[in-house]
């Protein structure tokens, strides 16, 4: 829009005022400062500095989480699973910030976009302003040098016949330049529009997916740690029964060793023993079934 005002803004005729020339080109320099561009870039600056700061809180929460992992997997105490908790729901909360704080970095975008749009827009309504003003001072400027030739007896009927032909032509270039600001409002509107639909999906869609991410990241951790706790009740319930069965081994070993020892004088009377193994073979031919147990 600027380099149009620009490039219509020719010299004006020596015999034209140079009014027309100056406002010509002042009209872009005061579109340049808009206030609500301003405004909506001061926005901007405010949720980029805000996003930076969540970020930065982000970082340091993914942190403690891993310190606090580390502590939980060193100590395995009640104390140090409940910082693991809390470290993650603080990581929780600070990543939902983050991503408010992006939504709201998009959303200044769009509304500094939209700003800049209706800026330049506003900036061509001016020119076309200017442009109308110019072709007066150009049509009033050239109708008065051409009234100087014209001799007094057509004075009062050239007048009025100029002044109806310029007034048809400033008409005509008024409605033109009206229907060019129109078209140009109508484009930079849909333009901004289709610009913050854009951006809201797109924010929508990396919020879902941050959050789904972080669900999973979840999931995977708090399975990873049941499994290193469940492994290591196991690990301890053996070790217990290990301990618990090294005590009545030991036990079996001393009953043994008297048992032993009483078994040695035994060999000394070995005719007894073959009168007691010959006495219940001679019981076991009457009966059919298995001789009974001796207690």
């Amino acid at each position: 829009m600027a380099k149009v005002a620009k490039k219509s803004g020719r010299p004006a005729t020596k015999r034209g005022r140079p009014a027309a020339k100056t406002a010509a080109k002042a009209a872009p320099k005061t579109t340049a400062a808009d206030p609500a561009v301003t405004k909506a870039q001061t926005a901007l600056d405010k949720a980029a500095a805000k996003q930076a700061a969540a970020a930065k809180k982000v970082s340091e929460a993914r942190a403690k989480v891993v310190a606090a992992r580390a502590k939980a997997a060193k100590t395995k105490t009640a104390a140090s699973k409940k910082a693991v908790e809390t470290a993650r729901g603080a990581l929780a909360k600070a990543s939902e910030a983050a991503a408010e704080t992006k939504a709201a970095v998009a959303s200044a975008k769009v509304a500094l976009a939209s700003a800049k749009s209706a800026a330049a827009a506003n900036a061509a309504v001016a020119s076309a302003a200017a442009k109308v003003d110019e072709m007066k001072a150009k049509l009033a400027a050239a109708a008065e040098a051409d009234l100087a030739k014209a001799t007094k007896a057509f004075a009062a009927k050239w007048t009025k016949a100029r002044a109806a032909a310029d007034a048809k032509k400033v008409k005509a270039a008024a409605k033109k330049a009206a229907a060019k600001a129109a078209a140009a409002a109508k484009k930079a509107k849909a333009k901004a529009a289709a610009a913050a639909k854009k951006a809201k999906i797109k924010a929508a869609a990396a919020a879902k997916a941050e959050k789904a991410k972080a669900a999973t990241a979840a999931r995977k951790a708090k399975a990873k740690e049941a499994a290193a706790a469940k492994k290591a009740k196991a690990k301890a319930a053996a070790a217990a029964k290990k301990a618990k069965a090294k005590p009545a081994k030991k036990a079996v070993a001393k009953k043994a060793a008297p048992a032993a020892a009483a078994a040695k004088p035994a060999k000394k009377a070995p005719a007894k023993k073959a009168v007691a193994k010959k006495a219940p073979a001679k019981k076991a031919g009457k009966g059919r079934g298995r001789p009974p147990k001796k207690a």
